[in-house]
């Protein structure tokens, strides 16, 4: 079974959670990697790259290095502390677990959607398996070649 084209986050945080654990896995191997080689290795444009680079040096998820031998990294001490949901708080805010299944702008507990139970019950277990997962655990699935940042 493949996943389907349509991810559950908006193209910025794709991004974001891709180039952190490439960020990742580059670090866990000692290494800094350019705004250009982590645009190429999660196929994606250098420039929106570089802007979603920006927000996860500000939120604190990355570490930029300039000069020769710079780039961007994440110390490896820090790996198992980082959250996926850090990064999607960083980039896309709450609004994930917050927005209507149907996009209703009115959808609320008093005055439900037809989805709108089943998924909050899909929206907890998002934010429960963003809070426990780090970009340790998928930097390492990643460096092993168990998983994959494109095909």
């Amino acid at each position: 079974m493949s996943c389907n084209s349509k991810g559950m986050f908006s193209k910025a945080c794709e991004y974001a959670i891709r180039s952190a654990v490439f960020i990742s896995v580059s670090s866990l191997k000692g290494s800094r990697v350019g705004f250009k080689e982590i645009a190429q290795e999660i196929d994606a444009p250098e420039a929106f790259v570089a802007k979603i680079l920006q927000k996860l040096v500000k939120g604190g998820i990355i570490e930029s290095v300039r000069g020769a031998g710079g780039g961007f990294e994440i110390p490896v001490s820090q790996l198992k502390q980082i959250k996926l949901f850090e990064i999607v708080k960083v980039i896309d805010g709450d609004a994930i677990y917050k927005g209507c299944g149907l996009g209703l702008a009115q959808c609320s507990e008093t005055h439900p959607c037809p989805v709108h139970f089943k998924f909050k019950a899909i929206r907890n277990e998002l934010k429960q398996m963003l809070e426990t997962t780090s970009l340790e655990e998928l930097a390492k699935g990643t460096k092993s070649g168990d998983t994959f940042l494109k095909i």
